[in-house]
């Protein structure tokens, strides 16, 4: 728990605050939080904040043994689950400091990746700075790298948006894949739409790029990243999938606000055409209510979208994803 300090003594903040959430992450926890222990000399340099998210194993106890070893440190407990995007926004509440970052509680990061993060913050002057990561699955690594051409200066994160039909930042919305500095929490860009239980990241790295200042994507040590837990959202077919079309819907939103939504619509409209088809897919394997909830919610989502944009985006697509789509299109009022 947290040092007893003079009152009329003057606490450095810490260098960055990790924003911790998670539910039922009891194999995985302890080697997350034990990562955290090793990145500055001077544990006093990071704050943690962790959300046990309604957690019916150990979760929350490996926390608050993990938290007594931290001179900055606090376990926030929600009774019953409220998701990762409100778990992540209570974290935000409590960040003290220039910088902060999230990790969830199935990855964990080499020795001194926030130290060398923070560095680069500070040296480049930017929002917020972006890095690859390494996918593990079954004990094999994968590097999966931040797709943009240029490294280690600073740029706009607007020009980061486009080509359209290129994978590009926005197609990158892993929130734990980087550093923030607080300007982007002051300016109200930091925090995640309430109620989303999955895709919550897809109008947070929008949100993000539209209208922040500055960004740069860094080498550092690697944040390492499980696949196929069987507790993560990924890997769990029920109605939280569902989530995505709203999502989606959120993007399209802000995009349409922006003074260059002509610019940026085709890209948004891409993105949404690509999700769709992807979760139609992974659908067969719903019960068939379900299933046809998840058509519903497409069919929605692809009537929102601009008919013209539509028509482009899908000379673009796969012949795969077009058959997948087709219905729904035609449900949507788009044709096929």
């Amino acid at each position: 728990m947290p040092d007893t300090v003079d009152p009329g003594r003057s606490v450095p903040s810490p260098l960055v605050t990790v924003i911790l959430p998670a539910k039922d992450a009891g194999p995985y926890i302890a080697t997350t939080l034990e990562t955290l222990t090793r990145q500055f000399p001077d544990a006093g340099a990071l704050q943690l904040v962790a959300i046990d998210d309604g957690s019916s194993d150990g979760t929350g106890a490996i926390m608050r043994r993990y938290a007594e070893r931290l001179p900055r440190a606090e376990v926030l407990v929600n009774s019953e689950p409220r998701g990762l995007a409100t778990a992540r926004n209570q974290g935000l509440t409590r960040v003290e400091g220039d910088a902060f970052c999230f990790v969830d509680g199935d990855d964990w990061m080499q020795a001194g990746r926030l130290a060398v993060l923070r560095r680069r913050l500070d040296d480049l002057g930017v929002d917020f700075v972006r890095t690859d990561h390494v996918t593990v699955r079954d004990g094999r690594r994968s590097l999966v790298r931040a797709p943009y051409p240029w490294r280690e200066r600073s740029a706009s994160p607007r020009e980061a948006i486009l080509p359209d039909d290129e994978t590009t930042m926005v197609d990158y919305p892993f929130a734990w894949a980087g550093l923030f500095h607080r300007r982007v929490l002051d300016a109200g860009l930091a925090a995640f739409p309430e109620g989303l239980f999955t895709a919550e990241d897809r109008p947070w790295i929008w949100r993000l790029h539209l209208q922040a200042g500055s960004f740069a994507v860094v080498d550092a040590p690697a944040l390492l990243y499980r696949r196929g837990v069987a507790t993560s959202l990924t890997q769990i077919r029920d109605r939280r999938q569902l989530d995505f079309a709203r999502a989606l819907t959120q993007v399209i939103d802000l995009v349409e606000s922006d003074p260059e939504a002509e610019r940026f619509l085709p890209k948004a409209v891409r993105t949404a055409l690509a999700l769709s088809a992807h979760h139609l897919v992974r659908s067969r394997r719903m019960t068939p209510a379900l299933r046809a909830e998840m058509r519903a919610s497409v069919t929605a989502l692809l009537g929102r979208l601009p008919r013209g944009d539509v028509s482009a985006a899908l000379g673009n697509l796969s012949g795969p994803r077009r058959r997948v789509l087709a219905r729904s299109l035609r449900q949507s009022g788009h044709g096929a």
